[in-house]
């Protein structure tokens, strides 16, 4: 679905709210405050508060589905698309790292009735858009068969989140004196690293 561009101001700063306040904490009419609009335009627009984070959830990952489709024509090497891949996906994850976890959060909980059917569709295409870049590595004899290639977006979230929610952690392993040192960590060493685990489960 294509919004308009004050549904996605409006979609915008209700993410900010929702990261700031949490989903429970923030009410329409504070949305409707902050974006200087009505409360009966939120309702026209989405319905429900419910109904405007399944439309957040939809607007930021159909956008990633479109890199990843321009990235699977891309006449570069199935390798160079991995290491694409893998930074592409970290690069998103750091810049969305608000919406992934409210995400995160609700599907866990499923505390509201939130559809997020269409979210799981999106992660299903993104997953096959994966997947015929291994094939095509396949039949380049450059990528061994695999029967799990699911893992890759699991082992790249996983480890991303791990590190981000456990910053003070890296801060005193690694050194780290600031967040624009944590930001350049994950930019280059961190990106390398994932890399180089997701090209050890596909090169042969």
């Amino acid at each position: 679905m294509e919004y308009n561009s004050k549904q996605i101001e409006i979609l915008n700063i209700s993410l900010k709210l929702f990261a700031e306040k949490g989903f429970d904490g923030t009410s329409i009419r504070d949305i409707a405050k902050a974006a200087d609009i009505n409360v009966a335009m939120i309702s026209y627009y989405f319905g429900s508060k419910e109904k405007l984070l399944e439309a957040i959830v939809i607007n930021r990952v159909s956008g990633f589905s479109m890199i990843l489709e321009n990235l699977q024509t891309e006449e570069i090497s199935p390798v160079e698309k991995i290491k694409k891949f893998v930074a592409l996906y970290i690069t998103r994850l750091f810049q969305n790292k608000d919406f992934y976890q409210i995400v995160h959060f609700e599907i866990v909980n499923q505390k509201r009735a939130c559809d997020f059917s269409a979210f799981s569709e999106i992660k299903k295409k993104n997953l096959l858009l994966l997947e015929n870049i291994i094939a095509e590595g396949q039949k380049a004899n450059v990528f061994k068969s695999i029967s799990n290639p699911h893992l890759i977006p699991a082992i790249i979230i996983g480890t991303f989140s791990q590190v981000y929610n456990n910053k003070k952690f890296y801060y005193e392993l690694l050194n780290l004196k600031n967040e624009k040192e944590f930001e350049n960590y994950i930019a280059n060493d961190f990106k390398e690293e994932i890399t180089n685990v997701v090209l050890g489960m596909l090169i042969k």
